[in-house]
């Protein structure tokens, strides 16, 4: 007999087969998601392999068009060697032509003093009010009233119509002044470039030298890196320019042919050029500088100068045989006009050419420096060499100050010249005027730059900036530069700024003479920087606080009584009364308490900074000796602060469209600089800081810093104990 099975058990069972299946099921899932994630895995990582196969490859393209870049480079220095002399055909030849100036002075601009005051208009003045009785009285004083108060303002507009008119023909005066001087400097060199090409006709032998040594550096043929030293004679007997040339040494030759990428070892191979060929190309390349150079000299003498040139080709070099530092001459020629005017530069083999077409010597090793016996040398024609670009290594360096003035604009022209342009002394004077005429052959940067030498030992006047940019805009120059023994002031920085003009102090021309291997120093023993260079080669040794007060105080009493000062005019908009400090610093730090001039400290221990009337429509001023500063002292910090007595509860926000007019000893404006603007809360304002330039010169920097705690919470940042 049967028995059903409760249905308690099959509840049970039921829910066992179901938990299993749910088991089942999530161990499906997990296993598909297993399966899942390996795949994405692996497709991650066959992308990573691709993605490295990739980047690998794109490395290996970059590093290989390196390999391919550099020695495409090696190849287009190899080619511009073995055109040199082609390409130097095509050059165009100098001409005195260009270095004439057009007799264009810019015209009168008196820019807002043209325009007359306007008058008043009686039409605005009409009196307001009307009736019977009492408004009759009232009408009547109204009228009065608008009545005076157009006497005032017309009265007050013909005062400044006579000012303007006042002013405009004092401006027109000063005009006419500079216009005359300007054009006198035009005259004046075109009038020695016309002495000099009369000179080069009459045979006159400095002249020669100067314009054909010229005419050698402003060859456009000559690639950068190449050598431009030159000493030369004239013999006006002979009608013959002697001259020894430098010529690059055998390293201007590539030593590397070719550079291979090596993947396996992620490294550059370089393939050395055959020793045999080097040679003969270097050989190759100082056959074509020495014809190049005879072709530059030949095609610029316009004059018939030059019937024969007797050149020596050298490298400045050490001596195989001694170890000494020589020049050593590789190659020599002597080739006259007639030989010479017969060779196609173009189609011939250099050496060939040098050798048995103009019968010349070339070196057979010149790579292992074997000279060869130069011919006729400079020293041989008579006293009157002049050497360009060079200098013994044991000569004492010349001092700036005490050389030549001749010597030193030449110098200066040799400068020029060593960095790549074409320069040309353009008259002969002591008044240290416009002495240089330079040609940057740079594409879009480069052009036409006249250069005004400044044998000082003060600082430069901002007069003589100014009269340089004249002279650039009147002769259509891209710069002006003005080169010092001295150094600027500060409104010679302002007046120059944002102009095509560049300023190079003493310092920085004792740099750049010994960066292109010239040589020079300002006063003091034989080092290259010598003494002072920015501040006209004054050595001051160092010394007690004290005895440098004195000798500052000195120095400010000697700038007082030479002019050689700057006042600092402040004005600005609004009604906010304000006092103006400044502070003598090194970095951040005051000098000393006393170096802090405000309404109870009005000047400096060394008078070089006072605290001054201020003249219309300045509202404060300060009268500063920049070159009488503390030789410690790099900054001169402005600053400018509500004054409690006036208005306890007045801040900086009325403090709007103020301004530093920076003006010369006798008052006359140099230029303007511009300073932030108070804000809401703050009583003290940082208005900037004149910071000595490691020249020696001094330049602005704008502040704008403010201060919420006044005078005090300002000058207690820069080291000063307020008690």
């Amino acid at each position: 007999m049967s028995r059903r099975s409760s249905g308690l058990i099959g509840i049970w069972a039921e829910a066992q087969r179901q938990q299993q299946r749910q088991r089942e099921a999530q161990r499906r899932a997990w296993e598909r998601s297993r399966q899942e994630q390996e795949r994405e895995q692996r497709a991650y990582e066959r992308d990573l392999a691709r993605s490295r196969r990739e980047q690998q490859a794109v490395y290996r393209q970059h590093r290989e068009a390196d390999a391919r870049r550099r020695t495409e480079e090696l190849e287009a220095r190899v080619e511009a060697l073995r055109g040199l002399l082609a390409t130097g055909c095509r050059a165009p030849s100098f001409r005195t032509a260009a270095l004439g100036r057009p007799e264009r002075i810019e015209s009168f601009a008196p820019g807002q003093l043209a325009h007359p005051v306007p008058m008043p208009d009686p039409r605005h003045y009409q009196a307001q009010g009307g009736g019977w009785g009492i408004g009759e009285q009232r009408r009547a004083r109204a009228e009065q009233e608008a009545r005076a108060r157009y006497e005032r303002d017309l009265r007050a507009a013909q005062a400044a119509e006579a000012g303007r008119q006042q002013q405009l023909a004092a401006y027109r005066q000063q005009y006419d002044q500079w216009a005359e001087a300007q054009l006198a400097e035009v005259r004046r060199h075109n009038a020695g470039i016309a002495e000099l090409v009369s000179a080069l006709r009459a045979g006159d032998a400095e002249a020669a030298v100067e314009y054909f040594s010229a005419a050698l550096y402003a060859s456009t043929a000559w690639p950068e890196g190449f050598p431009r030293q030159v000493s030369a004679a004239y013999d006006p007997a002979a009608r013959q320019l002697v001259l020894n040339w430098e010529l690059p040494r055998y390293d201007i030759v590539p030593e590397t042919r070719s550079v291979r990428y090596l993947p396996s070892v992620d490294q550059f191979k370089e393939t050395a050029r055959p020793v045999a060929q080097r040679r003969a190309l270097y050989r190759d390349v100082l056959a074509q500088c020495v014809l190049l150079a005879l072709r530059d000299l030949y095609a610029a003498d316009e004059f018939g100068a030059l019937d024969s040139v007797a050149l020596n080709g050298f490298v400045d070099d050490h001596d195989p045989a001694t170890g000494r530092r020589a020049q050593i001459v590789l190659a020599t020629v002597m080739a006259t006009r007639t030989a010479f005017g017969e060779l196609h530069l173009e189609q011939v083999s250099p050496v060939d050419c040098l050798a048995d077409g103009l019968r010349g010597q070339l070196s057979a090793r010149p790579d292992q420096r074997t000279a060869v016996r130069p011919g006729r040398t400079p020293d041989e024609v008579g006293d009157g060499v002049i050497t360009h670009g060079g200098g013994g290594e044991g000569d004492e360096e010349p001092d700036l100050y005490e050389m030549d003035p001749i010597a030193f604009e030449s110098l200066v022209a040799d400068l020029f010249r060593a960095m790549g342009m074409r320069a040309v002394m353009t008259q002969r004077s002591n008044d240290g005027g416009v002495d240089v005429d330079a040609m940057d052959p740079t594409p879009i940067r480069g052009g036409k730059i006249v250069v005004q030498v400044k044998r000082y030992r003060n600082t430069v006047p901002p007069t003589a900036v100014r009269d340089l940019y004249g002279t650039v805009q009147a002769t259509g120059a891209n710069k002006g530069v003005l080169v010092t023994t001295s150094g600027f002031g500060p409104g010679s920085h302002t007046f120059a700024g944002g102009k095509p003009l560049e300023l190079v102090s003493g310092g920085e021309l004792v740099d750049l003479l010994h960066r292109h291997g010239l040589r020079g120093r300002l006063g003091g023993g034989g080092g290259r920087g010598g003494s002072g260079g920015g501040r006209g080669g004054t050595s001051r040794q160092p010394a007690p606080e004290a005895a440098d007060t004195a000798n500052t105080a000195n120095t400010a009493d000697a700038a007082d009584a030479a002019g050689d000062h700057n006042v600092l005019g402040l004005f600005w908009s609004g009604e906010v009364a304000l006092d103006v400090c400044a502070l003598v610093c090194h970095g951040n730090r005051v000098l000393s308490d006393d170096h802090f001039v405000f309404f109870n400290n009005p000047r400096t221990p060394d008078r070089a900074v006072r605290a001054v009337a201020a003249a219309a429509p300045d509202k404060a001023a300060m009268r500063v000796a920049f070159d009488a500063l503390p030789e410690r002292a790099d900054r001169l910090v402005l600053v400018a602060a509500v004054d409690p007595a006036a208005d306890p509860r007045a801040d900086l926000s009325g403090f709007t469209d103020a301004r530093i007019r920076l003006l010369d000893a006798s008052g006359a404006e140099q230029g303007q600089l511009d300073v932030s603007d108070g804000r809401d809360g703050e009583t003290a304002l940082v208005l900037g800081s004149f910071r000595r330039r490691a020249g020696g010169d001094w330049d602005f920097v704008v502040g704008g810093k403010g201060y919420r705690g006044g005078l005090e919470a300002l000058v207690q940042e820069y080291g000063i104990n307020v008690t």
